[in-house]
C-alpha cells in the first residue's frame, strides 16, 4: 500500500500523500464509491486522472473516511461530512489531500520546464532574477501553486492569476511566504507553506 507520507502544516492541519504505483483496476477494487463518484470516474477519459481520483479515495480510507463522507458543492469545492475542511490535488504519480480545522487550499505540481516558459503569463518574472535555471523552475512552480491554492479557497468567477493574486518576495530555502488577493475591491492575505515532495512542489495556503 503506497501511502507515501504526511506533513503537519500546523496543530490542526495535516497533508497526506499517496504515491500511485497501482493500475486503475487495483485501485478501483480497493475503494468503495457512491454512485455519483462512479459516474464521475467513468466519465474520465484519462487513465491518469482516474488513478488520481481513486488514489484520493485511498487516502480517505487510510485516514478513516470513505468516499461516502466526501461531497462537492455547486462550484466543485470538496467538503467532509464531519465539518472539517479538505482540499485535494493530484499530479502524475501523486495524489494529496489536506484536512484541517480551518479553511485551506493546496496544490501539488511536478517540476517541469514548461512552468518556467509560461511564467510571464501568471507571475512577475522579476521574482526569478539572479537564480539558476533549476531554481527558477522551482520558484515559478511554487508561485503557480500559491495562485492555484488561493483560487481553490476563493473559487470566484473572474479571478485572474496575474492580475489579482500576488506573492511577496520570498526565498526558496524558507519554505514560507505570504500572498495577497485583490478582487472586487477587497484585499485578503494568505499564509503560504511549501515543501518539496520528490520531483514535485506542494503548496498550502491558509487565509489570515
Amino acid at each position: 500500500m503506497p501511502f507515501y507520507k504526511s506533513i503537519q502544516i500546523n496543530e490542526t492541519t495535516n497533508a497526506h500523500f499517496w504515491e500511485i504505483t497501482e493500475d486503475v483496476t487495483s485501485l478501483f477494487r480497493a475503494v468503495s464509491l457512491k454512485d455519483t463518484s462512479l459516474f464521475r470516474l467513468e466519465s474520465m477519459k484519462s487513465e491518469a486522472h482516474q488513478c488520481g481520483f481513486l488514489a484520493v479515495r485511498m487516502l480517505l480510507q487510510h485516514l478513516g473516511y470513505t468516499d461516502f463522507d466526501l461531497s462537492y458543492d455547486e462550484v466543485g469545492k470538496p467538503h467532509l461530512i464531519d465539518g472539517k475542511h479538505i482540499s485535494i490535488s493530484h499530479s502524475h504519480e501523486f495524489s494529496a489531500i489536506c484536512i484541517s480545522d480551518v479553511i485551506i487550499g493546496i496544490d501539488l505540481e511536478k517540476l517541469k520546464e514548461k512552468t518556467l516558459k509560461i511564467a510571464p503569463r501568471f507571475m512577475d518574472v522579476n521574482h526569478l532574477e539572479g537564480l539558476e535555471v533549476s531554481e527558477q523552475i522551482e520558484k515559478a512552480t511554487v508561485i503557480w501553486g500559491v495562485k492555484e491554492s488561493i483560487f481553490k479557497i476563493k473559487n470566484e468567477k473572474g479571478i485572474s492569476f496575474p492580475e489579482h493574486i500576488s506573492e511577496r518576495t520570498f526565498d526558496l530555502k524558507d519554505g514560507i511566504c505570504t500572498a495577497e488577493l485583490r478582487f472586487n475591491n477587497q484585499l485578503e492575505t494568505f499564509s503560504i507553506q511549501f515543501y518539496p515532495v520528490e520531483a514535485y512542489i506542494f503548496v498550502c495556503a491558509i487565509p489570515n
